[in-house]
């Protein structure tokens, strides 16, 4: 077992978190609780703490905008910093002209979550153009992006996938609060989301890597698999040019105040993938990284819960 306790004694005090503490299984294993004493856990997001924040602050009626990714692109449009379309109102010849202009694209399914439904196209590998539109319409594929070219520094750590930082605030309806900062790297497949074998560091303020990447997998990463780059080092560019930006897209729907926002680091400054109003959790692993307090007390500073 793990952390060499008893498996008994780790199940009742699983559920006595998942009763009493508004701590999940899996906020549990994420983050190690069972290796922390009650004192250093209270300093710990869960995402039961976060789902009541969303619910509270995130006015229903303004959800879907975050939902559609079709929609969320249309209101969020001066901030993609990417060419996109809808496949449902193009023609085949319109398509296949957009895809040989940026040569390679991204198909995405409006409505998912984890990267599922994300497919990358490159023009030169395409054989049945005839067939694109029908086959993306097939799939579920609705909305076509331009690929992101990422900044040199990320692009040396992983140049195959975007790699994205979520930044989660909450807008209090004059300012905007950075509550935590996560990067994630991918594996040079379509999406970094861990299920395409992605993984992530937590960031401070500064945008500097609080210790080694890890997932939900128990895998701890110093260096990118692939590229040998340290993740201890990263030091994520462009942080103080990022923060202008987030505070622009916390301001178009304020009546969702609490985001986790998706950006990538362009060659020119962030541009902007995803908004989740739903935003989700992402904290410090004690196991991996030595640090043994989240990031509960910044969410409370700011939220006042």
């Amino acid at each position: 077992m793990q952390f060499n306790k008893p498996v008994a004694l780790i199940v009742v005090d699983m559920l006595w978190s998942a009763g009493f503490r508004n701590t999940a299984f899996q906020d549990y294993v994420d983050c190690d609780f069972a290796i922390l004493t009650r004192r250093e856990r209270v300093t710990y997001m869960t995402n039961s703490l976060s789902n009541h924040i969303a619910m509270k602050y995130d006015q229903p009626e303004y959800r879907g905008l975050f939902h559609d990714k079709l929609e969320f692109n249309r209101r969020f449009a001066d901030l993609l910093g990417r060419e996109w379309l809808d496949v449902r109102e193009t023609t085949d010849a319109q398509l296949r002209a957009f895809v040989e202009k940026h040569e390679r694209v991204m198909g995405k399914v409006p409505f998912s979550d984890s990267g599922h439904g994300v497919e990358r196209y490159e023009a030169a590998l395409i054989t049945d153009w005839d067939g694109l539109r029908s086959s993306m319409l097939a799939k579920g594929q609705n909305l076509l992006e331009e690929y992101i070219t990422q900044h040199p520094t990320l692009a040396a750590l992983c140049p195959g996938t975007a790699n994205t930082t979520r930044v989660t605030t909450f807008f209090d309806g004059q300012n905007t609060h950075v509550l935590a900062m996560a990067q994630k790297f991918g594996r040079g497949q379509a999406s970094d989301q861990q299920t395409y074998g992605g993984f992530f560091s937590m960031l401070d303020m500064q945008g500097h890597s609080r210790g080694p990447g890890y997932d939900s997998h128990e895998n701890v990463y110093s260096t990118h698999p692939e590229s040998g780059v340290s993740i201890v080092d990263f030091q994520l560019p462009m942080t103080p040019e990022l923060f202008i930006f987030i505070d622009l897209a916390c301001r178009v729907v304020p009546q969702v105040q609490y985001v986790g926002w998706d950006v990538v680091i362009g060659e020119n400054g962030p541009v902007l993938v995803e908004g989740n109003w739903a935003a989700g959790v992402y904290e410090n692993k004690p196991s991996a990284t030595g640090i043994r307090t989240g990031n509960r007390a910044r969410y409370q500073q700011y939220v006042g819960f």
